[in-house]
């Protein structure tokens, strides 16, 4: 039996969140307290086991209670990005088949309109000041009694995937249990892997609506732990947070990685980070330097894990296990491996190159679209994420690259995540993207367009330094031809970057991506 109203009984003073940026504390107890009155709003607005909510707040002191009391009531609830525009958040509310939508008055520029919009939802909830069209959630959830609804029902999420290789797909993984205290796959490998459990004091950097961030909090709190939210990620704050809080987990992106590498040595080593007995990495690949580098900082804490917000499947590799098999993602703890050529659906042998798909994992499905379903689904019943890997000797899985991003210039297959793995070491880098580009000859070619660390540096000679520089490490055909310089790339803020906006300013006029 896990879940936080057991918490409530036993440690009803001890928190169950902590703002970083505010220091406001939700103890247990008023967790509890709060998503009973919110399960117990749901039900007086008519909403039943099954029916859909959708939630746009960023990383809010009132993100959680809204979560469990959706969960209690057995509702599927859609955590919706922050960076949304008014049409994206649109189509996500009416693709969910949302019947309420809860948001704060912060998104109100994506939301303002969204009433008149979306005519399927019937109740409008907004935190802090409201606006005309919607109506004060603090006033409804008050007016309800802080006692358990009397069909309580476990519920769950249906997340959208945040759109890097095309439009979001609602993904929905039916919930295993209709108890709401039940255990799942990802409490157990929490408790049996990472060691999470209720003396954990764990530091979320990440956005609330993503996959990963969403659940691990969630999974926290159901073993009795303490969540430390951060409101927005910073380098030196992450590192600051660690030493006050006595941090034990933690959950980031390599992202996250290169930017407190790039601090100076005296304030990376300002900090004590001894508390810190497991930080996993997940969402993005992460080069093997900068991996090297931060084990060699950190020790053997770090854990890397391969997902989806799919759930169909999961690999996982501790420091240990990396070291000696440099650049994996680990070997399969839910789901078995099964590598296949994309052409004829047959299985590869081991140590080439192929679709990586999941055996016996968790059944999922893209939501109003059995196309997509399908898709993703092996003739055999095998599911996968679109990823391009292979699976050494002893079982360890290695990506790639992602099958969209595959690079063909003269019949020669390119795996961009090579040249970004090398340019991101690069000192004047803050950030890159390695992608295929229109070449009349090849049909494609590679492509580099690169955030400088100053934008003063951006121009012809670091262009060529660059492009020496990863000539120096992989053969020339994996190398840009060119390098185009950003200001900003655009990266999700969990860390995924949107490589498909980049690549269709260079294919704009084409009427295929294909030369």
């Amino acid at each position: 039996m896990l879940h936080p109203y057991i918490h409530a009984r036993t440690t009803p003073d001890k928190p169950a969140l902590i703002c970083a940026g505010s220091g406001q504390v939700v103890t247990y107890r008023e967790l509890d307290d709060r998503s009973n009155q919110v399960a117990q709003l749901f039900r007086s607005l008519g909403l039943q086991s099954g029916d859909h909510i959708a939630l746009m707040l960023e990383n809010h002191p009132r993100y959680f209670e809204i979560c469990w009391g959706a969960q209690r009531a057995g509702l599927i609830y859609t955590a919706m990005s922050t960076r949304l525009t008014e049409g994206e958040a649109s189509y996500i509310v009416d693709d969910c088949g949302a019947k309420a939508v809860i948001a704060s008055k912060a998104m109100v520029a994506a939301v303002r309109h969204l009433p008149a919009a979306c005519k399927c939802v019937k109740t409008w909830l907004m935190l802090g000041d409201v606006i005309e069209g919607w109506s004060a959630y603090e006033t409804a959830v008050d007016a309800q009694p802080a006692v358990r609804i009397a069909d309580e029902r476990a519920g769950g999420d249906m997340l959208y995937s945040s759109g890097t290789t095309g439009r979001p797909k609602g993904v929905f993984v039916p919930p295993e249990f209709t108890a709401i205290d039940a255990s799942g796959p990802m409490t157990d490998t929490m408790t049996r892997l990472y060691g999470v459990d209720a003396n954990t004091v764990y530091l979320s950097p990440a956005p609330m609506y993503h996959a990963a961030p969403l659940r691990f909090n969630l999974g926290v709190q159901r073993l009795g732990g303490t969540v430390v939210m951060m409101e927005h990620f910073d380098a030196e704050e992450y590192l600051r947070l660690v030493e006050r809080y006595r941090i034990s987990h933690s959950q980031l992106v390599p992202t996250m990685f290169v930017r407190m590498l790039k601090l100076p040595e005296a304030t990376r080593k300002q900090y004590d980070l001894s508390s810190l007995r497991c930080a996993i990495h997940a969402a993005a690949p992460c080069p093997v330097p900068i991996k090297e580098q931060m084990i060699a900082w950190w020790g053997p804490v770090i854990w890397e894990y391969y997902a989806g917000t799919e759930g169909n499947g999961v690999t996982i590799v501790n420091s240990t296990q990396w070291l000696a098999h440099k650049g994996t993602v680990g070997c399969a703890v839910i789901g078995e491996l099964k590598i296949c050529d994309d052409e004829t659906g047959e299985l590869l042998p081991q140590g080439q190159s192929g679709t990586v798909y999941f055996a016996n994992g968790r059944p999922f499905s893209y939501h109003n679209d059995p196309a997509k379903t399908a898709g993703s689904t092996h003739p055999l019943g095998w599911t996968t994420l679109g990823d391009v890997g292979y699976v050494d000797a002893e079982g360890y899985l290695y990506l790639t690259d992602r099958k969209a991003y595959m690079i063909i210039s003269g019949g020669v297959n390119i795996y961009p995540q090579e040249a970004e793995n090398v340019l991101i070491n690069h000192p004047k880098v803050a950030d890159c993207a390695v992608l295929g580009v229109p070449n009349e000859e090849f049909g494609e070619e590679v492509k580099a367009v690169v955030q400088p660390r100053d934008m003063r540096d951006a121009g012809p000679a670091l262009e060529q330094e660059l492009i020496a520089y990863c000539r120096e490490q992989l053969s020339h055909i994996k190398c840009p031809k060119s390098v185009d310089f950003e200001a900003e790339l655009p990266r999700h803020a969990t860390g995924k970057l949107y490589k498909r906006l980049l690549k269709d300013r260079y294919w704009a006029g084409h009427a295929s991506k294909i030369v």
